[in-house]
């Protein structure tokens, strides 16, 4: 077991690794809406939030040279259902033809009031 790291990525902000590479796959823990520089989460509609949570899955994927076509599985958690068709659309627009699996769940609350969090699984390649 290998964890992944990537300094341009948001800092963890509890007891956790950003991602670990294990048996042929990445398992990419949650990223909410923070900028990696400030820490904060400066994005406000969910639009812009799904925007920058999909960035940091893809910063902390290219540590092990990987990029968002290479995700099997994701996750998505939203703070309210209301916004799925408008996270969905931003999604769809980032992951173009790619099409991994994927759950989506209403959730009570997210770290730092965040409206969206998406944690992921890759594939390695080769």
């Amino acid at each position: 077991m290998q964890i992944l790291h990537h300094p341009d990525a948001p800092q963890a902000v509890g007891p956790y690794s950003q991602a670990i590479v294990t048996g042929g796959l990445v398992f990419c823990s949650g990223q909410t809406p923070l900028n990696p520089a400030t820490m904060q989460i400066e994005a406000r509609t969910i639009e812009e939030q799904t925007r920058q949570a999909l960035q940091n899955l893809a910063t902390v994927l290219s540590a092990q040279g990987l990029r968002l076509a290479d995700i099997v599985k994701t996750t998505v958690f939203l703070k309210n259902f209301a916004d799925f068709q408008r996270m969905n659309a931003v999604y769809a627009e980032v992951f173009g033809a790619h099409r991994p699996a994927r759950t989506t769940v209403e959730v009570s609350r997210l770290p730092l009031e965040a409206l969206v969090e998406i944690e992921c699984i890759a594939a390695l390649r080769g």
